[in-house]
């Protein structure tokens, strides 16, 4: 049987214990690791690894010796309960192993939990799983968590007042974070809102959103979005200190007046645009004033600017790249004047 969708979201929440086999597959190494930790979970609960009742074997193992997975799919334990099988990174080499597993698998065995890369439609072990009568097949593609799924992730924490604002952010968030770390943010949210009756609020999500790498960058060219002349040369000194290169801020100049003019130059309107840009929080309603104060041909001009300061810093020009930059932001910050 094939899942996907919030169908598969929620086999994997509440797994069928009668069911002999479930394969979850996906080119993303942790999204597919943390949604086979939520499914095992589920099968023999909280204290199920801790009594043995979860027996793991790594595929490489599995290929030596194929009866690895039948006996810890009969083994019994000394603990009452559920029990599962894990396969890990198993390949199309095992198809005729896992055919067999299956095929001799009876009620009251070790439900067989496998996971593994991203398989293609010709999949040997994709396509077994998916035709066998008591087996499940699940793909997980490169999509960020869905609204259902974010509730659910909350809801396990007593958090369920979300306003459409605050949701709205969150959904934002998972695009723009790996499966990792947004798992590790709703985490912090829920023990910040643990006997907290109160919604959460769009600043606490800002609050407790992890900082990137490019926060420094960013004060930089908001600097400019803003037309904050004055505070550009203090910020380029201090992040010529910390060995930002300068193409690195012509890359990010260009990315964020991409975002404004995309904004500014949507049908809908500069708010629906900026609903595009995966901004939220504060960040989203300092985007949506910038794009509406530049406008859309100011903002083309200033994308001439960077892409000429750009090309300048890559050719073989002998002057400072940093003062090149310095130069093309102050000028970019005075243009709209």
């Amino acid at each position: 049987m094939k899942l996907a969708g919030a169908e598969a979201s929620r086999f994997l929440a509440k797994p069928d214990p009668n069911r002999a086999g479930l394969l979850i597959f996906g080119a993303d190494t942790m999204r597919v690791a943390l949604k086979r930790q939520e499914a095992i979970l589920a099968l023999i609960g909280p204290d199920g690894e801790a009594e043995m009742r979860l027996t793991r074997i790594q595929a490489a193992d599995l290929r030596k010796d194929a009866a690895l997975l039948n006996d810890a799919t009969r083994a019994v334990g000394f603990f009452p309960g559920p029990r599962v099988a894990f396969v890990e990174d198993a390949t199309d080499g095992l198809s005729a192993t896992l055919e067999a597993a299956l095929k001799d698998w009876r009620p009251g065995d070790a439900q067989i939990v496998v996971t593994a890369a991203n398989l293609t439609g010709k999949s040997t072990l994709k396509n077994l799983f998916e035709k066998h009568l008591n087996a499940t097949a699940i793909a997980l593609y490169d999509n960020p968590p869905n609204r259902e799924e974010i509730e659910a992730e909350l809801a396990k924490a007593g958090l369920r007042q979300i306003p459409p604002a605050a949701m709205s952010d969150l959904t934002t968030l998972a695009r723009a974070l790996d499966p990792g770390d947004f798992r590790q943010t709703l985490e912090k949210i829920a023990l910040y809102k643990f006997n907290d009756p109160t919604p959460l609020t769009v600043d606490e999500i800002h609050a407790l959103a992890p900082a990137t790498i490019e926060a420094e960058v960013d004060d930089l060219i908001n600097a400019v979005a803003d037309q904050n002349a004055q505070a550009i040369g203090p910020l380029m000194r201090r992040l010529e200190g910390q060995g930002i290169l300068p193409v690195t801020l012509c890359i990010g100049a260009l990315r964020h007046f991409r975002a404004l003019h995309l904004a500014a130059s949507d049908p809908g309107g500069v708010s629906s645009g900026i609903m595009k840009t995966r901004a939220f929080g504060p960040r989203k309603d300092a985007m949506q004033r910038q794009a509406s104060n530049w406008g859309m041909h100011k903002l083309e001009d200033a994308l001439g600017l960077l892409i000429e300061t750009d090309l300048t810093l890559r050719s073989s020009s002998r002057a400072p790249a940093m003062a090149v930059m310095e130069r093309a932001l102050i000028r970019l910050a005075m243009l709209r004047r």
